[in-house]
């Protein structure tokens, strides 16, 4: 089916696609630049313009590529095929009719883990969890149950509705299981490098822990620092592990003024060639220095998954 000439027209600047696409403005812009995925208008001042036909095309790249497909295999597919593939695996995981099968799984996972951090019983949320690990892939695991888990506790701990036991006891909970769903991985030891850390005075780590073990489910090599590291030692663990890529959560404190210095210092620190991914809560305000660095800002933990798919580390059949 041929677009109207209307739909051609480029009229959309990048931040209004990123925000009906559901895609980062980092994502949005690797794909381009790598896979022409789309090709953009300029306006006069140079700003990028994107049509809706363009638009249209991203929200099936996304689809796509969420239904488990690799950005490079799909990007050249015309717009016609690229509808229909993503038709046949809506119909396949019937999304129109229900939930996936694994949604539901997850919310029963996520549902006895919160009853167990309310009865303050450890002991049995870590075993509900590490079965929730079996159970799940991990994309499931980390989306439907460890961040929304996360998510719980911090809410009823500052509703008064659970005490600071309960939120520290299933905190160190939460820290061994993903600890673990890092560890237990195997991953090939010629699998490219990543440092997974939070910055010196980022002291809130679940961000980086759920980054890590997403990392490591991908096939990456993760090296785990932990957080408030400063800027040389972050440098200096890459360098000894040979990583090529530093993932960094910034959360908390969200308005630290010290987060500046500190990627700046590290982008001067880290061997030539080596990417940084900053993600969490708190990127998005630092989104000047990230830009100033060359740093990719992904806030949420699918558009950090699609940055891994978008460079696979281990090659394709």
């Amino acid at each position: 089916m041929t677009p109207s000439a209307g739909t051609l027209v480029p009229r959309h600047p990048i931040r209004v696609v990123a925000d009906r696409t559901g895609l980062s403005l980092d994502v949005l812009r690797v794909w381009e630049r790598r896979y022409a995925v789309v090709a953009p208008g300029r306006a006069d001042d140079g700003q990028r313009l994107y049509s809706d036909a363009d638009v249209d095309r991203l929200r099936l790249l996304r689809r796509a590529t969420d239904a488990g497909r690799s950005i490079g295999r799909v990007a050249k597919l015309p717009t016609d095929e690229l509808a229909e593939l993503v038709r046949e695996d809506d119909a396949a995981r019937g999304v129109a009719a229900a939930p996936p099968a694994t949604s539901r799984e997850a919310r029963g996972h996520l549902d006895r883990a919160v009853a167990a951090v309310r009865a303050l019983d450890p002991a049995g949320l870590e075993a509900g969890l590490r079965r929730a690990v079996v159970a799940l892939s991990a994309a499931d695991f980390v989306d439907g149950v460890a961040a929304p888990l996360l998510g719980a506790i911090g809410e009823a701990w500052r509703e008064g509705r659970i005490g600071v036991a309960h939120e520290h006891a299933a905190s160190a909970v939460l820290r061994r299981v993903l600890g673990f769903m890092t560890e237990a991985a195997e991953v090939a030891g010629s699998a490219p490098g990543m440092v997974v850390a939070t910055p010196a005075g980022q002291v809130h780590e679940f961000g980086a822990l759920l980054a890590a073990a997403s990392a490591t489910a991908e096939g990456w090599r993760v090296t785990y620092l932990g957080a408030d590291l400063p800027a040389e030692e972050i440098a200096a663990a890459v360098r000894h592990r040979g990583a090529s890529r530093v993932a960094l959560s910034l959360v908390y404190p969200a308005d630290d003024p010290g987060i500046p210095g500190e990627l700046r210092r590290l982008r001067d620190a880290l061997p030539p060639g080596v990417a940084v991914v900053v993600g969490g809560g708190a990127a998005e305000r630092h989104r000047a220095v990230l830009e100033e660095i060359g740093a990719a800002c992904v806030p949420r933990l699918a558009d950090f998954r699609a940055l891994l798919h978008d460079l696979p580390p281990r090659p394709e059949p």
